[in-house]
């Protein structure tokens, strides 16, 4: 008796186009995020895992899902607790879980590239500059400054 395949349907984890899930993307931004503000390289967190650069790339794009056990060992490395890498999560992401899509028998609504301001490289290092400056006056002076001059760029108050 041979083994026939049955053909599968795309999963809500990839989308017929190969694409990642959106909550995949942003488990990934947020190791980038965290990974990027202690100042640890790519290849310095890989080793911290026993992964090569590459296979940490993948995860910050979310190329590759990210196991639960790797998700425990990532939360050890990185500081910070496991849900930390589902914080800030859109509503319309979380809306793209493999079970909520199930549920409503939907395909998943794909990212654009880029899609937080947060993950670029300059607000990340802006962040890092910031919490640099150990005098806090200075630091909030800094603070007052910057949101005086998004206000006045914008026009909002």
């Amino acid at each position: 008796m041979a083994f026939v395949a049955k053909p599968r349907r795309p999963s809500s984890r990839m989308a017929s186009v190969g694409k990642p899930n959106p909550i995949d993307v942003h488990v990934g931004m947020r190791v980038r995020l965290r990974r990027t503000l202690l100042g640890m390289s790519q290849e310095k967190l890989g080793d911290a895992l026993g992964l090569t650069f590459q296979q940490v790339q993948k995860y910050e794009r979310g190329a590759n899902r990210i196991g639960a056990s790797r998700l425990f060992d990532l939360s050890r490395v990185l500081e910070v607790p496991v849900a930390y890498f589902y914080d800030a999560m859109d509503d319309d992401v979380r809306e793209q879980s493999p079970g909520q899509l199930h549920a409503r028998n939907q395909e998943p609504v794909l990212y654009e590239t880029d899609p937080d301001l947060l993950t670029r490289r300059e607000s990340i290092q802006l962040v890092w500059f910031y919490y640099q400056i150990t005098d806090e006056a200075a630091r909030r002076s800094l603070f007052d400054l910057a949101s005086s001059l998004a206000k006045g760029y914008s026009g909002k108050e």
